[in-house]
């Protein structure tokens, strides 16, 4: 069956998705950013490391599914590890858009993308999936920070895809303190979370550890892991006019 989507907003704006639903239910969705701009190749080419396989292996070994969301010009990198990424029925993989540059301005001091480009960054990335060979492919979007606003949701319409946010922020971009990310990921997440992490080692240093510290604790709290088209179809059901 096709992912569920959620119903267009107000005006057909892109509709955004932020957590599932808040019952007894306890699932909860670890997501992983496979961040690199337009502008990282020479870097990647260099040996600076823009993936984390030791991730994704340990994901494996502790049977967690995962949204991952890849820029193009990651999987343009690392066809290899994207296709087996997107291979892996464990998995499912989101467009992070190509370049991840901001769809709004003052983003974290990411460059900007101009607003006529918006949606060739989607569909750009969709091509260069499908080239990687990348299999589960999902109809969700993360924008480049998190960062948008009406222009963007108008901009991106026309591509049919769900804008997926998050409820919890890991902290893990740059940290260096494992410990300090597990708690604040433990101290955030309620039932129907999307907690936001990186699988790039170089800018996100202590995911892997913070995996697998989260992970035994939340399941001994009667967790359980899903992706984000598991919280997306659980919210249709709570809401079955939201879903399209």
């Amino acid at each position: 069956p096709a992912p569920p989507t959620l119903a267009p907003g107000p005006s057909g704006l892109t509709p955004v998705f932020k957590h599932g639903p808040r019952t007894r239910q306890r699932i909860v969705a670890l997501t992983f950013d496979a961040d690199m701009t337009a502008d990282e190749g020479p870097r990647a080419r260099a040996g600076e490391h823009f993936d984390n396989p030791q991730l994704i292996s340990t994901l494996r070994s502790l049977k967690v599914p995962a949204t991952i969301f890849m820029t193009g010009s990651w999987a343009e990198q690392y066809p290899a590890e994207a296709k087996a990424m997107g291979s892996d029925p464990l998995f499912e993989i989101g467009n992070h858009s190509y370049s991840h540059y901001a769809f709004t301005g003052d983003c974290y001091g990411l460059p900007r993308v101009r607003p006529g480009q918006m949606r060739a960054e989607v569909e750009r990335t969709a091509a260069a999936l499908r080239k990687a060979g990348v299999e589960h492919t999902v109809p969700y979007f993360r924008f480049p920070g998190g960062c948008y606003d009406s222009a963007a949701l108008r901009a991106l319409a026309p591509t049919g895809v769900t804008a997926v946010q998050w409820d919890v922020v890991s902290g893990d971009a740059f940290a260096k303190d494992a410990d300090a990310v597990t708690r604040q990921v433990l101290e955030g997440v309620h039932p129907g979370s999307v907690v936001v992490m990186h699988c790039t080692r170089s800018a996100a240093p202590t995911t892997e550890r913070v995996v697998r510290a989260v992970v035994p604790v939340l399941r001994e709290q009667g967790y359980r892991f899903v992706r984000v088209s598991d919280l997306i179809g659980a919210a249709r059901k709570a809401r079955p006019h939201a879903g399209a």
